[in-house]
């Protein structure tokens, strides 16, 4: 019983430190800041005389460590259960994201996520990093929207595309912005592809779950430019939220007539505080969520979701519509790998011999 005790002890001291350590790592690598980073570790004598111990309390902070460093990093390196990305480098030229949409989770982990900022030193730093490049996919972003309204004003991610041109890689655009038509120059000149967000149809619901990003037919008049240069283009129905956008008939059947070629949707993860901003957006379909998520719901990786059954049949009856309209379809993060007919994030798309205006 002691042994018990004291290895339980053991492991929540371990725990505490792991996570007081890596929330300041963080905190000042969202913004770029590895200068603050290193001044942090030479104050805090990050050197433990006994080796064992510095091991066990570091180890996972010094992974995180290397791969926050980097602005090209490598994508999901933990490779969570959910994920079935193809392999491939992430890129997130913003921390943070100002379209505010209710449903996000990734302001649960990035600081200040909706202060929108570029990254410190942005483009020199890719101007070094990609000379390294070999031809690798790039996710152009997975945390931070590439094309926030403050990418309107700075331009800093068409000089990051402009940059990334000169060298052998191939970009997949992740974004629910209509500024990114403004660069079909830059992207046809790379091998690439654009995943556009499109929630639903509805501009009234897009304002409540997505106040600050484009109004729906903004980004379905997108997809219409850039398929008309060449560029392939898959949708992101997602999340799937019961009650608001479970049924996509409408939406899947307009996607195809504009030449979209891949949906990829996944269901609606709650966090503490994504739920707090959906609960205010939309009281009422929130009173109707809760027995699905709190009381039927599962707990995984630190989200709750909702009860297999429901994710499953509601992400079958999209892959129907879009199989139905001709397209392929994958799930992102549920765990439903036998359901996709291409790779789940539409990363296929860059090796289509199809494409073209």
């Amino acid at each position: 019983m002691v042994k018990f005790v004291n290895l339980f002890l053991f492991h929540s001291i371990f725990r505490s430190s792991i996570f007081i350590s890596s929330w300041k790592i963080r905190h000042h690598l969202s913004d770029g800041d590895s200068g603050s980073v290193r001044k942090w570790v030479k104050n805090t004598k990050f050197l433990s005389k006994n080796r064992l111990t510095y091991f066990l309390e570091h180890f996972i902070t010094l992974v995180e460590f290397v791969e926050w460093l980097s602005l090209l990093s490598k994508f999901d390196p933990w490779r969570s259960s959910l994920c079935t990305c193809p392999p491939k480098l992430t890129f997130n030229p913003y921390s943070g994201c100002d379209h505010r949409c209710v449903y996000c989770y990734a302001s649960s982990y990035i600081p200040r996520f909706f202060d929108c900022r570029p990254k410190k030193d942005l483009v020199p730093r890719l101007k070094r990093e990609a000379k390294k490049l070999k031809g690798q996919v790039i996710s152009m972003a997975n945390s931070s929207d590439p094309y926030p309204l403050l990418e309107a004003k700075t331009g800093l991610t068409r000089q990051c595309l402009s940059v990334l041109s000169k060298y052998p890689c191939q970009i997949q655009v992740v974004t629910k912005s209509n500024i990114v038509a403004r660069d079909v120059d830059l992207l046809s000149k790379i091998p690439s592809s654009v995943a556009l967000t499109i929630t639903t149809q509805d501009s009234a619901v897009a304002k409540k779950i997505e106040p600050f990003a484009p109004m729906p037919n903004e980004r379905l008049k997108t997809v219409e430019k850039l398929t008309g240069h060449g560029i392939s283009v898959s949708a992101r129905i997602d999340p799937i939220i019961p009650f608001v956008n479970d049924n996509p008939k409408d939406l899947i059947k307009t996607l195809a007539g504009l030449g979209v070629k891949h949906v990829t949707s996944s269901t609606y993860k709650i966090k503490k505080d994504n739920w707090r901003r959906f609960s205010e957006a939309m009281p009422k379909i929130a009173e109707k969520l809760k027995p699905l998520y709190f009381e039927r719901g599962v707990k995984v990786s630190g989200y709750t979701l909702l009860p297999k059954e429901l994710r499953y049949k509601l992400l079958k009856n999209i892959r129907g519509l879009a199989k139905k309209n001709g397209m392929k379809f994958g799930v992102c993060r549920e765990a439903f790998s036998q359901l996709n007919t291409g790779s789940c994030d539409g990363s296929w798309l860059l090796f289509d011999r199809t494409r073209g205006p």
